[in-house]
């Protein structure tokens, strides 16, 4: 790891296991499976398939869009059959999910020092939301979202798209992330990639390490002595 404060102009985020848990999303689920944390893994694992699938095959649709039909999947596989009212209530936590602890304090310091702007494959509804229930309009300038370039994470496109809007040269932005592929696809567009191991576990073994590795947005700002 290699990481330069000195060249980094702009710090830009993930939204969805970065500043809000997709975790929480099991909650939903406690009613209709017995074994909500699988089926909300299940949930989540394939909804970043099929928008990594979406990136190959030209068939984009948004993010929500992929949840739907991830969740659909997950309630399937589990045996599980619901009315689309009960489907839609689920999918809406999606517009609601726990804010991480250090998030609040984390980005306050940091925007002392630095533009924030979050850089996510969430479209506009689901990021609107976002910013709501995590209050962050005082902290963080705006969102760039997936569903301006009809492409999502880890392509390098919607990368370069992000550094374009912000009219910066790409190697002045770091890009905080919880997601390893995250990283691999802000590395390799040019972009400093932070982890944040919120797991504590190890880094995948495969593609680019990240530039630097913090476990919690305060834990960023120390570095940034900020």
């Amino acid at each position: 790891m290699s990481f330069d404060d000195e060249r980094v102009s702009v710090l830009t985020f993930d939204s969805y296991s970065t500043i809000v848990d997709v975790g929480s999303a099991t909650e939903a689920l406690n009613d209709y499976v017995e074994n909500p944390e699988l089926i909300s893994e299940r949930w989540r694992s394939h909804s970043l398939m099929y928008s990594m699938a979406a990136n190959d095959t030209d068939s984009y649709e948004t993010f929500y869009e992929l949840n739907r039909h991830a969740l659909t999947y997950a309630l399937e596989s589990a045996g599980v059959d619901v009315t689309e009212t009960v489907r839609e209530d689920i999918l809406s936590v999606y517009m609601d999910l726990h804010v991480f602890e250090d998030v609040a304090e984390g980005v306050e310091r940091l925007s002392e020092g630095y533009d924030l702007w979050v850089v996510s494959n969430g479209n506009p509804e689901m990021l609107d939301a976002m910013f709501d229930v995590a209050d962050l309009h005082d902290d963080v300038e705006g969102y760039i979202s997936a569903d301006e370039v009809e492409t999502f994470k880890p392509d390098p496109g919607i990368y370069r798209h992000a550094a374009a809007r912000l009219e910066m040269p790409i190697e002045e932005i770091a890009h905080v992330t919880a997601g390893w592929f995250d990283v691999a696809g802000a590395e390799a567009a040019g972009m400093q990639g932070v982890w944040v191991n919120r797991d504590d576990g190890p880094y995948p073994n495969f593609g680019p390490e990240p530039s630097l590795e913090v476990d919690s947005f305060t834990a960023l700002a120390d570095e940034l002595d900020l």
